[in-house]
């Protein structure tokens, strides 16, 4: 499938954690409508090399980039790197994450909560901060436009027990997105977050593990009966979101929170 002609022709998008999972499924619809994907990784190499090559595959272009977003260096030789390799950043997406190990507050290591912390709170905001200044140059050109959109969770609604450093981690990413489209709206640079459910993918299936306590699910699609719509959340589902936010349609909306778990959160 070419992308020559896709809504986001000649705009370059970085994924954080784009080779797996939700970040795959962004990477290749992002691709598929013209832009060229800057896919991040931490340690799947393998996973990153794939998506790339099923961009390349399907007409697209990408490049893979390795960093983990908990590491401010390394963020910044990233985004150096794909600023010299395609000339800017147009659209980032934060979505690189880990899930917690649903223990009580009382029985959570120190270790656990830096890291799921770090991960889902100061990488975004090392993210954001690097993009910047590449980003502000290309939106505030005629015509131009800036978008970043975070990855969180319907988590933050319920803030369930048993799972507190991933609810502060995403807590955290939606406040730092509220503040940041206040910031950057004059810089015509729209920020805005999207709240899955659970999606099948293999974090997924971490985080349904812990926060049910059922260690030996191995198949997430054995909720289907349960779920909204007759099945489990798929990558591609927030993938469309997401390519929503940073589409001519939504030329008039930042600061926005979109949930996308079929309703579930809302209708209980």
């Amino acid at each position: 499938m070419s992308n020559d002609n896709g809504v986001l022709q000649g705009r370059v998008a970085l994924v954080t954690g784009g080779g797996r999972g939700i970040g795959r499924g962004i990477s290749e619809l992002l691709a598929a409508n013209g832009a060229t994907v800057a896919v991040n990784y931490r340690k799947d190499a393998e996973a990153a090399a794939d998506t790339v090559a099923a961009i390349e595959a399907a007409g697209g272009a990408a490049k893979a980039y390795a960093a983990s977003v908990d590491d401010a260096d390394e963020c910044a030789a990233m985004v150096d790197a794909v600023v010299n390799d395609f000339g800017g950043v147009d659209i980032l997406v934060c979505n690189a994450g880990i899930a917690s190990r649903g223990r009580a507050v009382a029985d959570t290591d120190p270790d656990e909560l830096v890291r799921v912390l770090t991960t889902h709170a100061f990488g975004p905001h090392h993210m954001c901060r690097l993009v910047l200044p590449s980003m502000r140059a290309r939106s505030t050109q005629p015509g131009g436009r800036g978008d970043i959109v975070m990855i969180s969770s319907v988590a933050t609604n319920s803030m369930s027990a048993n799972g507190a450093p991933y609810n502060m981690g995403k807590a955290a990413m939606e406040a730092l997105a509220s503040t940041l489209a206040k910031e950057e709206r004059r810089n015509f640079i729209h920020v805005n977050t999207v709240a899955p459910g659970l999606v099948e993918t293999d974090m997924g299936l971490r985080l349904s593990r812990a926060m049910t306590g059922n260690r030996d699910m191995t198949d997430l699609r054995s909720l289907d009966a349960t779920s909204p719509f007759g099945r489990v959340c798929q990558p591609a589902d927030i993938a469309e979101a997401v390519l929503w936010l940073c589409s001519p349609g939504s030329a008039y909306l930042t600061g926005q929170r979109i949930e996308v778990d079929g309703g579930a959160s809302r209708m209980r």
